[in-house]
């Protein structure tokens, strides 16, 4: 061997060297030295590092150097890299690709199913501390990492959808609705949490202001799971928000059909009847509510203010008869006392469900004066401090 040949190869081993002595630094806890070394293995400014530079051990043992940056509980170490766990992804990822034969492949393959518990403990810990925009990071690295070919290969078919789905949580939290989406729809392509998942698609387009969007995500869920009233109930929502009386009444008597005694549903129900204006649908229907919840305060409400509105329009008919037929006069007065009669007991059972609605007291102390109770109209004034 000649002298320059020989020379060659001890300045090689030198700076491997340099990526051996990184990781003795790591294996002894001394990283910022360890940092400091294999930085010098990588600069391309430093002319030794021809080398190693381009040596995939040299980007394996830097990841393994950052991986121990953020596995320390030193907070000096801590402060060594804003975000180690990145650096030690690229360092592998750098690894592979400058591995051409395939050398480094097992033990890089190993470093990397370590770094993704580090990353599901890195976006736990960020999610509880409601940075979602580093948990949405950490997600995508992991499922980044189980896309990389000597992961992949051993089971080319898997998806970690708990690890999608939590990427699209953390997007949503991180008001990032259009990531939110990509992953809640690759959930929902594996059926995880079913029907759910599509109310969440849903609820990210709503807040995007896309509604036809939404409404597309709930239908096509409503298809897939017919019989989960989730995606129904978000439907008829959007629906009452488009004022599409119609078709929210539709799904609304498929709702029912599938949860009979879902109090909610005959609500939801009853309201639309009154804007339909059928107004013994709309009673019927409160009516129902309230059979199947006794503590339904918006069926009691609505059904005693259908009572005491078509009392005050019987009024308005009482007041348009001619003042020479008094006789007639009073029996129209009658039947507008009737409709404040039934409409009593509603408002009164409010005022028993929630003693401090204003809304409530205002409508019994109407109803008080208008059938004369005095003693009770002046316990609502006293309540409503208007005495």
């Amino acid at each position: 061997m000649s002298v320059a040949l020989v020379s060659m190869v001890l300045i090689g081993c030198a700076q491997k060297g340099l990526v051996t002595k990184s990781q003795n630094l790591k294996d002894t806890g001394k990283l910022k030295e360890a940092i400091e070394n294999i930085d010098k293995a990588i600069d391309p400014a430093n002319e030794k590092s021809e080398k190693t530079i381009n040596w995939p051990r040299t980007w394996e043992v830097r990841g393994e150097v950052y991986q121990a940056v953020f596995q320390s509980d030193n907070k000096e170490v801590k402060e060594l890299a804003k975000d180690p766990l990145t650096e030690a992804l690229n360092s592998y990822k750098k690894a592979l690709e400058l591995d051409e034969k395939g050398r480094f492949d097992n033990s890089v393959k190993v470093k990397l199913t370590l770094l993704t518990n580090d990353l599901t403990n890195q976006a736990v810990e960020s999610f509880n501390k409601d940075d979602y925009a580093k948990a949405l990071q950490s997600f995508e690295q992991i499922i980044d990492i189980q896309n990389i070919d000597v992961i992949k290969k051993d089971n080319p078919e898997a998806v970690d959808t708990v690890i999608v789905f939590n990427a699209g949580l953390a997007a949503y939290n991180a008001e990032n609705y259009d990531k939110a989406i990509k992953y809640y729809k690759e959930a929902a392509q594996y059926g995880y949490n079913e029907a759910k998942t599509y109310s969440l698609i849903a609820n990210a387009y709503q807040l995007k202001k896309d509604t036809l969007g939404a409404l597309t995500a709930l239908q096509e869920g409503f298809e897939k799971y017919p019989e989960d009233n989730t995606v129904l109930t978000s439907m008829i929502q959007i629906y009452l928000d488009m004022n599409k009386t119609e078709d929210a009444m539709k799904y609304l008597d498929m709702a029912i059909s599938q949860d009979p005694t879902n109090s909610t549903y005959y609500f939801a129900q009853g309201t639309l009847f009154e804007k339909l204006e059928k107004e013994s649908e709309a009673i019927e229907a409160y009516k129902n509510a309230i059979e199947n919840d006794k503590t339904s305060f918006n069926a009691y409400y609505n059904l005693g203010a259908l009572y005491y509105n078509k009392g005050v329009k019987q009024i308005e008919v009482a007041n348009a008869v001619p003042t020479s037929d008094n006789e007639k006069y009073e029996a129209e007065l009658k039947k507008a006392d009737e409709w404040f009669s039934k409409a009593l007991p509603y408002m009164e059972k409010c005022h028993e469900l929630k003693a401090d609605d204003n809304m409530t007291m205002e409508s019994l102390k109407n109803l008080y004066y208008r059938l004369k109770d005095m003693e009770n109209y002046n316990k609502m004034l006293e309540k409503l401090g208007q005495s």
